[in-house]
């Protein structure tokens, strides 16, 4: 086992390798760069945008420069503005060097976890990180434990119960969950039970109370659910359903095979035969999914949640910053991301040996 860990380790060198050198040669090729980006603010006579630049107050004498200066830059928005400034702008955001040049030198950084600083907010990217990771913690690992909790003794009970009322009744509510998406799911919360048309019981804003700090270690944690009761409500709801379905095919396909028949005419009890021999085996389709569930409750199933509840978090981050075309934001997401995806991963590859001993990854 300790051979296998140490090369599924090693294979994370070239994976996270191979993942970050597509991204970062489809991104920086791409047109709509952040040069384009703050050619336009300043094509919208922004003065910051400008000081930002030039690193002083000299926006009306570079503005007055511009006005008979030819678009020889390749930019398409960039007429009216003079080469130098154009060049200024390239310096500024790294794009005076060579694209191979920029990449090494991201592979090098990264290697040491050093993210650079983002290009349109006045921080470094791992302080950005930093900042908004709580969120995101919060929501992916309360979502996911939430969802798992309940989904898996549902969907075993469902499997035992099939065909019955209870069956037919918990099926259409799983049905309704996975029909009503996750941001409109939230949407009704906030209106029913967060000041909007009827209730106003739960906070609509941030993870915890401004006075936070001010509460004993009780009304901590009572303030720190209370904020998120809402926002993993709704993360639930839909990855409640598709795992209820999900464990409930499992345990049906296993319970009609051949060894349960034979395990049951050797005398052993219903809860014997589930736990000994089906559990096991009806768990592994199960664990397998469970690195993408976890890392899309991090990223992509919270980015609606966020922006609804007003809950700053990771998700958040990595849109915004493709939106505003921030790479040391956007590559450092993805890495992180990425890295955390492959790990998660390994740790449910290893699970697969506890929940049935009789895989053997030696051999792989």
């Amino acid at each position: 086992m300790a051979a296998y860990i140490l090369r599924r380790l090693l294979l994370i060198i070239p994976t996270l390798l191979g993942i970050m050198t597509i991204n970062f040669f489809i991104v920086q090729t791409s047109p709509g760069g952040p040069v384009e980006k703050m050619i336009m603010q300043m094509q919208g006579n922004s003065a910051s945008a400008l000081d930002r630049v030039t690193g002083n107050n000299q926006s009306e004498v570079i503005q007055s420069n511009e006005k008979d200066s030819l678009d020889t830059s390749g930019y398409k928005a960039s007429s009216g503005l003079a080469p130098e400034l154009i060049k200024d702008i390239e310096i500024l955001y790294g794009f005076d060097k060579p694209i191979w040049e920029r990449y090494f030198i991201m592979l090098k950084k990264y290697i040491m976890f050093d993210f650079g600083e983002s290009f349109f907010k006045n921080s470094t990217v791992i302080d950005l990180i930093k900042e908004k990771l709580p969120v995101s913690i919060s929501l992916g690992i309360w979502s996911t434990l939430l969802i798992y909790m309940v989904s898996i003794p549902l969907g075993i009970k469902k499997a035992l119960k099939h065909g019955s009322k209870f069956d037919i009744y918990s099926s259409t509510i799983v049905i309704i969950g996975t029909a009503i998406p996750g941001f409109l799911f939230a949407i009704l919360l906030v209106i029913l039970f967060a000041g909007g048309n009827y209730y106003d019981w739960f906070p609509l804003r941030g993870l915890v109370s401004e006075n936070f700090s001010e509460l004993n270690s009780f009304e901590k944690i009572l303030d720190y659910f209370w904020h998120l009761a809402l926002p993993i409500t709704a993360m639930v709801i839909g990855g409640f359903a598709t795992l209820t379905m999900l464990t409930k095919n499992s345990f049906l396909d296993e319970i009609s095979k051949q060894y349960v028949i034979t395990a049951k005419a050797k005398g052993l009890t219903q809860s014997q035969v589930l736990y000994r021999h089906v559990f096991r085996n009806a768990m592994l389709i199960i664990i397998s999914g469970f690195p993408a569930a976890f890392i899309s409750m991090f990223f992509s199933s919270s980015l609606l949640i966020e922006i609804i509840f007003s809950l700053d978090g990771l998700g958040l981050l990595g849109f915004e910053a493709t939106i505003y075309r921030d790479y040391p934001v956007m590559f450092a997401t993805l890495y992180v991301f990425t890295l955390m995806g492959l790990v998660v991963s390994l740790i449910s590859d290893l699970a697969y040996t506890w929940i049935d001993p009789r895989i053997n990854f030696e051999k792989v």
